[in-house]
């Protein structure tokens, strides 16, 4: 029964916070998320590792939720915008995506399989992707780490116990 709740969870989890983001101003998220990524890239911005981002925007959509935004890079700093109007989106699933920052999900794997949806400037596109990909777990601040690779081993797991359960009701005979 717990195993059932906790893949349920993991199912659904996504769901029930799409209803208070569709609520929450975007300036507020969009608060939240510059400051995150300045956490999380303020290395990479310093070295100058993100300035193929100057002057262009990254569009980012987690379908399941129903939240986007935009990136660039203006004067060396993260800008954190709702921008239709991008060179290149990154579209995916709340698990899905959170699994592939923790590194548990091959990003190339899933874009085969068309659960990660890349559109746009390809170059720019493939950018993105070599820097989110050089990106060293160890690197992260470490809360941000820990809580990512709990999350991802919580989600990895429910996942793994709603595909078992699925496979043994596949199995089950009336």
């Amino acid at each position: 029964m717990l195993n059932q709740l906790h893949a349920q969870c993991v199912v659904k989890g996504p769901q029930l916070l799409r209803f208070p983001l569709q609520f929450t101003p975007f300036a507020i998220k969009q608060r939240l998320l510059r400051q995150l990524l300045n956490w999380q890239f303020h290395h990479a911005l310093a070295e100058g590792e993100l300035n193929f981002l100057e002057g262009r925007w990254l569009g980012v959509e987690i379908r399941d939720l129903d939240l986007r935004w935009s990136v660039s890079v203006v004067d060396g700093q993260l800008e954190i915008g709702d921008c239709q109007q991008v060179d290149v989106w990154f579209r995916g699933d709340a698990n899905d995506l959170l699994l592939v920052a923790a590194r548990k999900r091959d990003p190339d794997t899933l874009f085969f399989q068309r659960r990660l949806v890349i559109e746009g400037d390809t170059e720019l596109g493939l950018e993105v992707k070599n820097l989110m990909d050089a990106i060293e777990l160890e690197m992260m601040p470490t809360p941000l780490r820990l809580g990512l690779t709990q999350l991802a081993q919580f989600v990895e797991t429910g996942l793994t116990k709603d595909a078992n359960s699925t496979v043994n009701r596949a199995g089950a005979s009336c």
